[in-house]
């Protein structure tokens, strides 16, 4: 017997009017022991985000102790008054929360994720961490010997290697941009527990540091949460540190670190320009995606589709220190490998990318697509409560307006093709950038000095 059977087709949904969208607005109060906190709620977002920013810049280290900023960001895990090293990890666990911290050239960031259900929690820790650390020798000798493994490793790697040289040649030996950012064999191997204390100590305060907590806070009373944790932090009174201006000398020139035998060689092309407090940010960030932000981008089409040299190369733009004074800088740069035969032919064509961008400029449908990746993607960037505390974070670190970051994402949409043109043009002449390769010397100095990109020279890994 044949049994007939049917299917009902539901009709096909069709798509809804996509509603406005804008990057989420914190609201900004001060606690009583003067620490700045930036809440962002997030309906939804039962995974709760909070980055404290503390105003402990690298060049307030001592110098033959640089590095002290990144062992005492390691530090923050390894216990307190009352919790081992051991125990601390394991209430965070308790807790299902992640702590992190790092160090940069403006401040130190302690990151913290934990479930909304159990924030009091981990907020308590994470203000137990940064109020009355334990700093153990034994942890800090452990950190301290940690880091010189990876400086090692460091030195072997040549996208590391080639950033090393690159700062070291564009900034002035006194400027702390010159030097590693967690330190040398040399000054990281002098830190000691003693180190560590003292520098916590003159620099660490509830009155420099700004908390910013993203998430969900629907079933949790923040206000109460916050004075019973990092509301009872206390310490001295002071100002935020203001940034250093940032100089640099963009002549165009070459280096080369000599790896003999390298198959590849390291490419790291840049300069310095404008930073986040700049007018023409907006244009420069969507110049500069154009020029080599994705696998579609003007140098990738070039150097890896049509002549095959490298797997991917891309252009960047990184704020270095800023500040709210406008003497902060970012480091605009492009990035990449190629097989060290290709060296020489593979600069020959970026340099003419470059020209022909200067002579032609941007295309208008280069310039919407650009638009696309960057705003129309924009929800999903922001999706989690992680990646907005982390902007916002970034906004609190560069002294920018809390509305910053939806005022970009306005102007992007607005900036022109024209404006995007002379942002990229004038953030990457070609006669004023500087070019470090890390490869084999003896293969691909003779033919570098024949491109006439900038005097060459060589020195040993």
């Amino acid at each position: 017997m044949t049994i007939a059977s049917t299917m009902t087709f539901h009709p096909r949904p069709e798509p809804g009017q996509p509603t406005p969208w804008n990057f989420p607005a914190p609201t900004r109060f001060t606690l009583p022991n003067g620490l700045t906190v930036l809440r962002c709620d997030r309906p939804g977002q039962a995974l709760v985000a909070a980055e404290l920013v503390l105003d402990v810049p690298l060049d307030a280290e001592p110098k033959t102790q640089e590095g002290v900023s990144t062992i005492l960001a390691r530090a923050f895990s390894e216990g307190t008054e009352s919790l081992t090293a051991e125990q601390f990890a394991a209430e965070l666990e308790r807790a299902g929360a992640t702590l992190d911290a790092h160090a940069d050239h403006t401040v130190l960031r302690v990151s913290l994720e934990v479930p909304a259900s159990r924030l009091d929690r981990g907020l308590g820790l994470l203000a137990d961490a940064v109020r009355v650390p334990a700093f153990p020798e034994h942890e800090i000798e452990r950190l301290v010997a940690n880091r010189l493994d990876e400086i090692v490793h460091e030195l072997a790697n040549p996208a590391r290697r080639a950033a090393i040289a690159f700062y070291g040649e564009m900034f002035d030996a006194s400027d702390r941009l010159s030097r590693p950012r967690s330190g040398t064999a040399e000054t990281v191997k002098t830190i000691d527990r003693s180190a560590v204390s003292s520098f916590y100590a003159e620099h660490v305060r509830p009155s420099t540091a700004t908390l910013v907590v993203v998430g969900d806070f629907s079933g949790v009373d923040l206000d109460a949460v916050l004075a019973e944790t990092v509301g009872q932090w206390t310490g001295e009174p002071g100002e935020r540190r203001r940034p250093a201006p940032v100089r640099g000398d963009d002549a165009g020139r070459v280096v080369v670190v000599d790896r003999p035998g390298s198959v590849q060689t390291q490419l790291l092309i840049g300069r310095i320009g404008p930073d986040r407090h700049d007018d023409s940010w907006a244009a420069q960030i969507l110049g500069t995606y154009c020029l080599g932000g994705t696998l579609t981008s003007r140098l990738d089409k070039v150097l890896r589709e049509e002549k095959g040299y490298t797997y991917g190369v891309r252009a960047f733009a990184q704020p270095l220190r800023s500040g709210a004074d406008g003497e902060g800088r970012a480091l605009l740069a492009i990035s990449g490998s190629v097989d060290t035969e290709s060296t020489a032919p593979a600069l020959a064509d970026t340099w003419q990318i470059l020209r022909t961008l200067v002579a032609e400029g941007l295309t208008d449908e280069e310039r919407d697509i650009a638009v696309q990746n960057l705003v129309g993607v924009a929800p999903l960037r922001y999706e989690t409560a992680s990646a907005v505390c982390a902007t916002l974070a970034d906004q609190v670190e560069q002294e920018l307006p809390d509305a910053y970051q939806a005022e970009v994402y306005r102007r992007l949409a607005e900036t022109t093709t024209a404006a995007a043109t002379a942002a990229v043009v004038a953030g990457f002449p070609p006669e004023r950038l500087v070019t470090v390769l890390v490869g084999d010397a003896a293969t691909i100095a003779g033919p570098l000095k024949d491109l006439g990109i900038g005097e060459v020279t060589v020195i040993p890994a």
